[in-house]
């Protein structure tokens, strides 16, 4: 609902919250697209920002694959359902039969659940005037520090290359258009030491 809501309130119209919603179903990557929309950038910036961000979901596909179903169809409906929380309530499963149907139960129920909240909160974000007063303008940066709070912890690479990251952006964002300092923070990769949870993975 505070997706739609600041969409809206923002100056967007009550049309692109929701059809986004629908098209891209993406919570990290829709709210980084209309947080660079809002401040100023461009439709490039904001699209290839959301979908650097959603780029982890094609592992996630591969994860859930074999439980989506074998008709093309299926595989198509399903590649649109997968989130990080379809794939956590998938994977939770131990025999085939329940994991395809926590895929399809929950993968449809967040869909449902995920777009009559960002209607419902865009329809109510033109009647709200200024976010700010609700605090409702801290959700895109709320939303993103919890996105990432879990890998910083356990990742000292993380830690490393999200510093670094964040502060090419910070150095960036007087002299740049609104959008460009948030890709370029990914140059922070490069002090990355490897891929989180890899050692913890290989001892198990």
């Amino acid at each position: 609902m505070s997706f739609g809501a600041i969409a809206v309130a923002g100056g967007l119209p009550v049309w692109v919250p929701v059809v986004m919603s629908l098209v891209v179903y993406a919570g990290s990557a829709q709210f980084s697209a209309v947080g660079v929309l809002l401040a100023g950038g461009g439709p490039v910036a904001a699209a290839a920002t959301g979908l650097l961000l959603n780029t982890r979901t094609a592992a996630f596909s591969l994860a859930v694959a074999e439980h989506m179903g074998r008709t093309r169809l299926a595989r198509l409906v399903g590649a649109h359902l997968v989130t990080d929380e379809t794939v956590a309530f998938t994977l939770a499963q131990r025999d085939p039969a329940r994991r395809r149907a926590a895929f399809w139960v929950s993968g449809l129920g967040l869909f449902t659940v995920w777009n009559a909240c960002v209607a419902a909160g865009a329809l109510a974000g033109s009647a709200l005037g200024d976010t700010a007063r609700y605090g409702l303008d801290a959700a895109f940066p709320a939303v993103l520090v919890a996105l990432v709070l879990p890998a910083l912890r356990e990742d000292a690479g993380v830690r490393r290359a999200a510093l670094a990251g964040g502060v090419l952006a910070l150095a960036l964002t007087p002299a740049v258009p609104a959008g460009v300092p948030v890709l370029a923070a990914l140059a922070g990769l490069a002090l990355h030491g490897g891929v989180p949870g890899r050692r913890k993975e290989s001892r198990s």
